[in-house]
């Protein structure tokens, strides 16, 4: 039977710890060996490894979800600053209509009997400047004023259907564009 033992405290107790040492061995020496020190290193190294790899991967897929569940919004602001900003290029004048053109005959079907709906202001800009000196690509194509269109923009008339080359029809691609990506 044990015995009993008696401590008297002058002062309170202020932390106590539990010793994980074997009831039987109590008179020996209960220190780990490094090696066993090593091992429970490693295994807590271990376990803080996984849990910061689960919190990475939590992490991943909240900022997936967030880009995932804002993508049309993303896409429709983008959309909305590049018109805010075409726009000012367009009230600035700094765009070249012959670049605009050009881009529309290449994807005409036809390069024969073109005609070209162009604003009367891009028309004038466009005479003015080829007034000495014609371009080849437009050979064929017969430039009239149209009030309709926009400055910037242009229609092309050819045997085989029309071509719109219109700002907010290039933003809706870009827009669609933007939607499908990842």
């Amino acid at each position: 039977m044990p015995a009993t033992v008696t401590i008297n405290l002058v002062r309170p107790i202020r932390s106590a710890t539990v010793s994980g040492g074997n009831q039987a061995n109590s008179g020996s020496d209960t220190a780990q060996s490094p090696e066993q020190q090593l091992e429970d290193q490693k295994a807590a190294f271990s376990q803080v490894n996984q849990m910061l790899q689960t919190v990475v991967g939590k992490l991943n897929e909240f900022c997936e979800g967030a880009f995932a569940s804002h993508k049309d919004e993303i896409a429709r602001l983008s959309v909305e600053i590049a018109r805010k900003i075409l726009v000012q290029k367009v009230e600035n004048g700094d765009y070249e209509i012959e670049s605009i053109v050009k881009e529309a005959i290449s994807n005409a079907p036809a390069r024969q009997d073109v005609v070209a709906h162009l604003n009367p202001e891009d028309l004038s800009k466009y005479q003015e400047l080829r007034k000495d000196e014609p371009c080849e690509d437009f050979a064929g194509v017969k430039f009239v004023p149209d009030a309709n269109i926009g400055r910037a923009q242009c229609l092309l008339e050819t045997p085989k259907g029309i071509i719109e080359s219109l700002i907010d029809q290039h933003l809706e691609q870009v827009g669609n564009a933007l939607k499908k990506v990842k």
